[in-house]
C-alpha cells in the first residue's frame, strides 16, 4: 500500500480566529483556522449567500479542481454559472469542516507542547485533538460567515454529513438561515451506521503503522487500515442495483476483465478475482493519498454523536419550534445508509414544529451517492426549491456576473 502522506505544502484560502471556539465537550480550541472557497458574487445587499456543507470525506473544493488529487470538484456538476446552484445569481461558500485535513483546524494541525525538560516544540494534535460534534462544525462555519460580512444566509445545502450540518444550522442559528435543504441525511445516526463507523475505526487501529495515532513520528501512515475503512464505507454509499449494473460477477484475467468467468487456471484465492474487488481496492488506495486517518476517526465520531432530539427529551421537533426557515428534505429511494424512513422522521418533526417543509423522494437505483451523481430529477428539485425560495425572499432575479 502506498505510504504517501497528504502534502502539507498545499496553500489553502483560510481565515484565522484567534479567540477560537468553546466546544460541546467543554474544551476551548484556539486559535481556529477555517479553509474555504467561494464562487460567484456577493450582492450589495449581502442576501444571496448559499453555504454548501460537505460530506464525511469531502472538502471545500466543491466547484474547482481539487489541488491534491487534481480531480474536478466534488459537486462541479451542480455548482457554477447556469447550473442548479447558479453562481451567476448566488454567492456560494464551502468550507472544510472543523476536524478536517484540507486546511481547517484538525488533528493534523500543529500545536505547541512543552516537554518534561521545559522545551517547547510544535507537533500535530493527533489523537489529542478534542472530540467535536456536528454543532461544533457549524459554530466554526458561523465564524467564517460572519467574517465575510453575512448576517443571514439565503440557503444552507448539504448531503449526508453535510445534511446533518444543514439541520444543525437551522436548529442552532434559525435566524441566520432563510432556506435549508438537507439531502440524504438523518436527525441522528442509527445504530447500524454507528456500527459501520466502528468497524472502519477498528480497521485503522489494527494497522501496524497506527502507532497509537502518532504515525507521523515514523514517517508512515496507517494506509492499509484507512484503505479498508474507505472500502467498507464505500459499499454503504452504493446500492445492490448499482453494484450489479456496474460490475455484476465479472472476473479478471490478468489486466483484462472477462465476462462470465475464467478458466480454473486463471483463478487465484487472494488475487483480484472479481472486478468489484479491484474497484474497492482502487477506492481505498486513492483515498489514503488525500485523507488523514486521525481526521477520519474524529469526523466519524462526530457523526455518531449527532442527535437533534437529545436535548429535547428525544423529540426532534424541539429544535425547530417557531422556526421561520423554509425546508426541502430530499432522499433517494435506493439509499440504505440514510433511507427514506429517516428523512420522513425529519419531515414529521418539522411538521409538528409547524415549519414550512416540502419533501421529495427521488427514484434512483444509485444508492446514497446519488446526490453526487447525474440525477436530472434531483437537479430540477434543487433548482426549483432555490428559485421558489428566492422569490419568497425577494431576491432579485438578475445575474451578478461581472458585478
Amino acid at each position: 500500500m502506498d505510504q504517501t502522506v497528504i502534502p502539507s505544502t498545499v496553500e489553502h484560502t483560510r481565515s484565522v480566529f484567534p479567540e477560537g471556539l468553546t466546544l460541546d465537550c467543554g474544551s476551548v480550541l484556539a486559535p481556529v483556522e477555517i479553509a474555504y472557497r467561494t464562487y460567484g458574487t456577493l450582492s450589495p445587499e449581502r442576501n444571496n449567500a448559499i453555504l454548501i456543507c460537505h460530506a464525511l470525506t469531502g472538502d471545500q473544493y466543491v466547484a474547482e479542481t481539487q489541488p491534491v488529487t487534481g480531480k474536478p470538484g466534488w459537486w462541479e456538476r451542480m455548482v457554477g454559472p447556469g447550473k442548479p446552484i447558479d453562481t451567476d445569481r448566488f454567492f456560494v461558500i464551502c468550507s472544510n469542516v472543523l476536524g478536517g485535513c484540507m486546511g481547517s483546524t484538525g488533528p493534523r494541525s500543529l500545536r505547541t507542547v512543552t516537554g518534561e525538560n521545559g522545551v517547547s516544540r510544535e507537533e500535530p494534535w493527533g489523537t489529542d485533538f478534542p472530540p467535536i460534534t456536528i454543532r461544533d462544525m457549524v459554530r466554526a462555519q458561523r465564524l467564517l460567515v460572519k467574517q465575510l460580512g453575512i448576517d443571514r444566509l439565503f440557503a444552507v445545502i448539504g448531503g449526508s454529513m453535510g445534511g446533518m450540518q444543514v439541520l444543525e444550522w437551522a436548529a442552532t442559528y434559525p435566524d441566520m438561515v432563510f432556506a435549508a435543504m438537507p439531502i440524504a441525511t438523518a436527525p441522528f445516526h442509527s445504530a447500524q451506521n454507528i456500527a459501520f463507523n466502528e468497524v472502519s475505526r477498528q480497521a485503522i487501529f489494527a494497522d501496524p503503522d497506527w502507532h497509537g495515532g502518532r504515525y507521523w513520528e515514523t514517517g508512515a501512515i496507517p494506509a492499509r487500515g484507512l484503505a479498508v475503512a474507505r472500502m467498507m464505507a464505500h459499499i454503504t454509499y452504493l446500492s445492490e442495483e448499482a453494484l450489479t449494473r456496474k460490475f455484476g460477477r465479472r472476473v479478471r484475467r490478468g489486466d483484462e476483465p472477462v465476462a462470465g468467468g475464467a478458466t480454473p487456471g486463471a483463478l487465484s484465492t487472494f488475487g483480484e478475482i472479481f472486478e468489484v474487488e479491484s474497484y474497492l481496492r482502487h477506492q481505498g488506495s486513492t483515498f489514503v493519498r488525500r485523507f488523514d486517518a486521525n481526521s477520519y476517526l474524529t469526523i466519524t465520531r462526530a457523526m455518531d454523536w449527532m442527535d437533534l432530539g437529545m436535548e429535547h427529551d428525544g423529540d426532534c421537533a424541539g429544535p425547530f419550534r417557531e422556526t421561520r426557515t423554509r425546508f426541502c428534505v430530499v432522499c433517494f429511494s435506493s439509499d440504505w445508509l440514510f433511507p427514506t424512513s429517516q428523512s420522513r422522521v425529519i419531515v414529521r418533526a418539522l411538521t409538528r414544529a409547524a415549519a414550512n417543509v416540502s419533501f421529495v423522494e427521488i427514484e434512483s437505483d444509485k444508492g446514497h451517492d446519488a446526490f453526487l451523481l447525474d440525477e436530472p430529477d434531483f437537479d430540477r428539485t434543487v433548482e426549483g426549491f432555490l428559485s421558489g425560495a428566492a422569490e419568497h425572499a425577494g431576491l432579485s432575479s438578475r445575474t451578478l456576473k461581472g458585478h
